[in-house]
């Protein structure tokens, strides 16, 4: 009887310590990586900017830096990018703050020979009575210093038209664009950078978009996008044609 009892104590010993040992090679549950903290959304292209090689000799990279109107564009003609020295580093929502607080990471460290800047309309959407275009010129500004710093020629983009946003019909845009736009325009003019005027084929008679050319007032379908390609490739070679 009692070898009987230390026998089955033996086996219930044994079991106990497969059963801890299987436990402890079991992986532990990976905790999901907090981002609250990442307000411009570094973390987005951090990985795709780490793995691209450096231009080749010769190269022109062109970075788009900018929100929806850009990250949309790869989404619906991913050729226009892959078939040239296009680098497409567009963030859907973002505020021309959160783009100059990308500016170094997501263009100056890409060593582009050009980058096309195309901010303001998410801020003005987002208004809530603090927004001036002074302000949104002053981030604007900021980044253009910071490419010629880098010896990057900077494209200025005079921003799309649009007479309302879908999401906020509250606010009323279309003027205050033109107004920044032409901001835009005399600023570039000043330093010597490019324009690279997308409001003008796009708009309509009320400072909107052309219904046939955008898919919500706001953002373009594809055939708004073959157009604004057609005027970024001449504002790409006006840019890289300028002397330093």
């Amino acid at each position: 009887m009692r070898t009987f009892s230390m026998k089955y104590c033996l086996i219930i010993a044994l079991l106990a310590l497969c059963s801890d040992n299987n436990f402890a090679q079991q992986p532990a549950h990976a905790q999901k990586e907090d981002f609250s903290d990442d307000w411009a959304a570094l973390s987005k292209y951090k990985n795709e900017n780490a793995a691209l090689p450096a231009p080749a000799v010769g190269e022109k990279r062109v970075v788009f830096l900018g929100s929806s109107i850009f990250e949309f564009w790869k989404q619906k003609d991913p050729k226009y990018f892959s078939s040239h020295p296009y680098i497409d580093r567009g963030i859907s929502g973002q505020i021309s703050p959160q783009l100059l607080i990308r500016f170094r990471q997501d263009v100056i460290d890409l060593k582009p020979a050009a980058v096309i800047i195309l901010a303001g309309s998410n801020d003005i959407s987002n208004d809530k009575g603090h927004v001036t275009n002074e302000g949104i010129m002053d981030h604007i500004k900021s980044m253009s210093e910071l490419a010629r710093l880098h010896n990057i020629k900077v494209i200025l983009c005079k921003y799309l038209p649009v007479y309302e946003y879908p999401w906020n019909k509250s606010i009323k845009p279309a003027e205050k664009i033109v107004d920044l736009n032409n901001m835009i325009a005399t600023y570039a003019k000043e330093n010597n950078f490019t324009v690279l005027d997308y409001w003008t084929p796009l708009v309509n008679q009320r400072k909107g978009q052309k219904k046939e050319l955008t898919i919500d007032g706001v953002h373009p379908n594809l055939a708004g996008y073959k157009i604004m390609q057609e005027v970024t490739e001449k504002a790409i070679d006006q840019a890289l044609e300028k002397r330093k």
